[in-house]
């Protein structure tokens, strides 16, 4: 790619950033989709990915960028999101591998994902993800990898967000990111969420907020966010900037 084109590519994602009003229609595109369950119509390689295609082109883009050894993801669903991890770390080619953290991992789910091809690469623990043990393992399946990337889309509260980025976060190093999804919700009218344990002023984007005031290795790369506005994760693109 030219210079000239990724000058320009920055000068439009700038502007983008800088329209308050396609932000503004980008954040109602999200509200208005949510009561359809948008981001539960996708899946990736047969399994329910259970996410905006926008930031599965963002995580695209970071994982080619980063390389990671091992990618970390707090939930785990349908599986969805380990299969695509585990995919790109196969285009990629090396050794690189998943791990998926799941409170509960039905069985179902788990008889789908060790069957599918891309399984060679993931490995899964069940328990919670700010458990000591289970943060242990991770601390152990992750020893001697020189590139960690992080993803949480687990339990969307704040305590238990602000627990597995403090868990989590050291694993990182500088030019790699943590990844905090459903961020939106704070953005999201008030009491949206009536039947779950957060809600706006308690979510993933007030531990992020929390975090990053006490932690000067991370910045919110709101390059991200801008290019693609339509997210469930503005201000959850964290970038290691300091080892």
């Amino acid at each position: 790619m030219t210079d000239d084109f990724e000058r320009e590519k920055a000068e439009n994602i700038r502007k983008l950033g800088d329209d308050v009003r396609l932000r503004s229609s980008s954040l109602q595109w999200v509200v208005d989709t949510a009561p359809y369950k948008y981001s539960y119509n996708f899946s990736w390689l047969g399994r329910p990915i259970i996410q905006f295609p926008q930031d599965i082109m963002a995580m695209q883009e970071i994982v080619w960028q980063v390389k990671p050894d091992l990618i970390i993801e707090t939930g785990i669903a349908h599986g969805g999101s380990l299969i695509f991890y585990a995919s790109m770390l196969e285009l990629i080619g090396g050794n690189g591998q998943v791990l998926g953290l799941d409170v509960d991992i039905r069985e179902h789910n788990r008889v789908e994902i060790e069957k599918h091809p891309m399984f060679k690469r993931i490995t899964m623990i069940e328990g919670s993800s700010v458990d000591a043990a289970v943060v242990n393992r991770v601390y152990q399946c992750a020893r001697a990898k020189q590139r960690v990337l992080v993803v949480l889309d687990s339990l969307h509260t704040h305590d238990h967000v602000l627990k597995e980025l403090e868990a989590y976060s050291p694993l990182v190093r500088k030019g790699s990111y943590v990844a905090v999804f459903d961020t939106a919700i704070e953005d999201m009218p008030s009491g949206y969420f009536s039947d779950r344990p957060w809600d706006k002023g308690n979510n993933p984007k007030t531990a992020v907020w929390e975090f990053l005031r006490n932690n000067d290795r991370f910045m919110i790369d709101k390059d991200i966010e801008n290019k693609l506005l339509i997210t469930v994760a503005p201000d959850g693109y964290l970038k290691c900037v300091k080892d």
